[in-house]
């Protein structure tokens, strides 16, 4: 997957909204004070990059500071920065810096959702639900949405796309059987059937992406069959065959409404003066 540009507004958004009298350095607040977002949106974490983001963490600190609004005199509920808090843990920090928002339930599972966005490990299903979300929940639109993402609005689009497809082709999408370009290549088929009957010959056959479009134009725009010739061209065609067959030479016969012409080759004089013998007709 293309990696993303830069955070837009996303996550500088959250700082930069904040309350002006919270403003300022960032708090360190005890790990143990922290509880997780119940709007967390994403299901899981994988355990390898939190290892890998822990070991970053006891060599570096935490670069960025957690998002997360009071609860309590000295509890607080994480808004973004799950990961990080999770490698902090792992990487044995008493405490971590923090600022500190005020904001609802609602706003809290948009701002969840934007941070994952930031994500460089989200794979295109992932992406896109999060999009999908955002849209869903919070009437966003493609342009707010590559705003806050950093994408192109035509990227955003070309994402949210990806769930039309059936859910066996999204799980190939998700786990990395098939690029976003096959995927791509596959929804302009349009009917889920088709597009699951090609997914197998692309997966059977481990075709590329350009493999993909070549299959799918061609399925989608097949040549065009020939008409199957009349009767009586069939007729007249049995006829020209049979003048070959006794003259010995290539020979059709051309119909032109009611009448036509018999044309017969040949390909030497020595062969036409052969022809002439054959139909009884002197030379002048």
């Amino acid at each position: 997957m293309t990696k993303k540009k830069g955070l837009g507004r996303g996550l500088g958004a959250l700082i930069e909204d904040m309350d002006p009298n919270q403003a300022g350095a960032p708090l360190e607040v005890p790990v143990d004070a922290l509880e997780a977002n119940p709007m967390q949106p994403r299901a899981g974490m994988r355990a390898r990059e939190i290892k890998a983001l822990a070991e970053s963490i006891k060599d570096k600190g935490v670069l960025e500071p957690l998002v997360v609004r009071r609860v309590d005199l000295d509890r607080y509920e994480l808004i973004a920065g799950e990961r990080r808090l999770l490698a902090a843990r792992q990487a044995g920090l008493e405490t971590v810096p923090v600022v500190v928002r005020e904001a609802g339930r609602a706003e809290m599972l948009e701002l969840a959702l934007v941070e994952n966005l930031h994500r460089e490990d989200l794979n295109p299903i992932e992406e896109a639900e999060a999009y999908q979300r955002l849209a869903d929940e919070f009437s966003r639109t493609h342009e707010e949405m590559a705003r806050l993402s950093g994408r192109d609005r035509t990227t955003v689009t070309n994402l949210l796309r990806l769930l039309q497809l059936p859910a066996g082709v999204q799980d190939d999408v998700r786990h990395g059987r098939l690029s976003t370009g096959h995927a791509r290549a596959l929804l302009s088929l349009g009917d889920p059937d088709r597009i699951l009957a090609v997914r197998e010959q692309v997966l059977g056959r481990d075709l590329s992406v350009r493999e993909t479009e070549a299959l799918v134009k061609k399925l989608a725009h097949p040549p065009a069959r020939k008409k199957p010739a009349a009767r009586e061209e069939v007729y007249y065609q049995a006829l020209g065959d049979e003048v070959t067959r006794v003259l010995g030479a290539k020979s059709r016969i051309v119909r032109r409404g009611r009448g036509g012409r018999l044309v017969v080759n040949f390909a030497s004089t020595e062969e036409l003066e052969r022809l002439l013998k054959v139909l009884g007709v002197k030379p002048v």
